[in-house]
């Protein structure tokens, strides 16, 4: 199972941090997306958000926080194969390396 965007402004949603009962909704809907996994959950942050009111030569980025859902105390009991927080600054862990797969040949296999 797939949990998409886990971070700031996605999970909680920014709309729906007006009061305690709204970001209490939104972690009960985090704690149902992860515990409907029967075997693998991948919960996954985007990198880095657009920022569209920035000046014309700016960064047009900013690194993605983690959700405050998932605080530093709970990822010992994840197994990360990402950045393990994406702040400005901070070194990103990578996966192993493995195999490489040939994706062109395993399309076009698909196609015959």
């Amino acid at each position: 199972m797939f949990v998409l965007n886990v971070a700031d402004g996605c999970i909680p949603s920014d709309m729906a941090t007006g009061n305690p009962d709204e970001i209490e909704e939104e972690r009960r809907l985090l704690y149902v997306a992860m515990t409907r996994a029967k075997n693998t959950l991948f919960s996954s942050p985007p990198a880095a958000f657009l920022c569209a009111t920035q000046s014309r030569y700016g960064d047009r980025h900013v690194f993605t926080p983690r959700s405050r859902f998932l605080p530093e105390s709970l990822l010992d009991r994840f197994d990360c194969h990402a950045p393990t927080n994406a702040r400005a600054g901070e070194e990103a862990t990578t996966a192993p390396t493995s195999a490489r797969v040939d994706v062109a040949a395993r399309l076009r296999g698909m196609w015959t």
